[in-house]
């Protein structure tokens, strides 16, 4: 069996740690492939399905028990099997753009680089779980300390309670972010790093045309 794993062009992610600006950026790729007339799914990870959103609800709540790495590890790519199979593959089989908020590269800065799991555990689990890897990756890049001051904001007005994992130590957040910029650094012919401190129009701008650039290179 081939250890390659397929890189479906119309498939695009978008990572980062918490508070880089994800769902905007999602938003402003969608708004800008609907305008030329394509059909273009949204979605999240975990998530993207109703088994899958459920699994989420597991992953996140933060219940009284420990979740050891390997069961946060394990449910994820349960959520992403579910994910891939049926949402993400059907999508790209007939033409359509997929975008996905977060994919495999997240479980490769969180479990792996942040929670400690070996690099070729997880890539075991992605060649024989998902078996697909995006054509371009937006990674947005932003420091903790800006990070937080984001989220807190945004909690604050949306009067939501931060998830298990959103109330990690900035040390934990520190290891995310280092783990998403090696990443990057390993695989720079699908990751392009855009710096997400400025503000969201800005960073909206070089999403388009990190995106612009793509398209003309894989004449999509």
């Amino acid at each position: 069996m081939s250890n390659a794993l397929a890189r479906p062009l119309r498939l695009l992610t978008i990572e980062g740690g918490e508070g880089a600006g994800k769902s905007t950026v999602v938003r402003v790729l969608r708004d800008a492939l609907l305008a030329e007339g394509a059909e273009v799914v949204t979605t999240r990870e975990p998530g993207g399905t109703p088994l899958a959103e459920r699994i989420r609800g597991l992953l996140l709540e933060a219940g009284d028990e420990p979740v050891h790495p390997h069961t946060e590890l394990l449910l994820m790519f349960a959520a992403r099997a579910q994910h891939v199979q049926q949402r993400v593959q059907p999508a790209l089989a007939r033409g359509a753009w997929v975008i996905s908020d977060r994919f495999t590269d997240s479980s490769y800065a969180y479990q792996g680089a942040a929670r400690g799991i070996e690099t070729a555990f997880i890539a075991e689990l992605e060649r024989r779980v998902v078996g697909i890897e995006p054509g371009l990756t937006l990674l947005l890049d932003l420091d903790v300390t800006h990070a937080r001051e984001r989220t807190r904001g945004r909690d604050l007005l949306g009067g939501v309670s931060p998830d298990r994992i959103e109330r990690e130590r900035d040390e934990f957040f520190q290891r995310v972010r280092a783990g998403f910029l090696a990443r990057a650094a390993q695989h720079p012919e699908r990751i392009r790093v855009i710096d997400a401190r400025p503000d969201p129009d800005t960073v909206a701008a070089a999403a388009l045309a990190a995106l612009s650039e793509y398209r003309r290179v894989h004449g999509l």
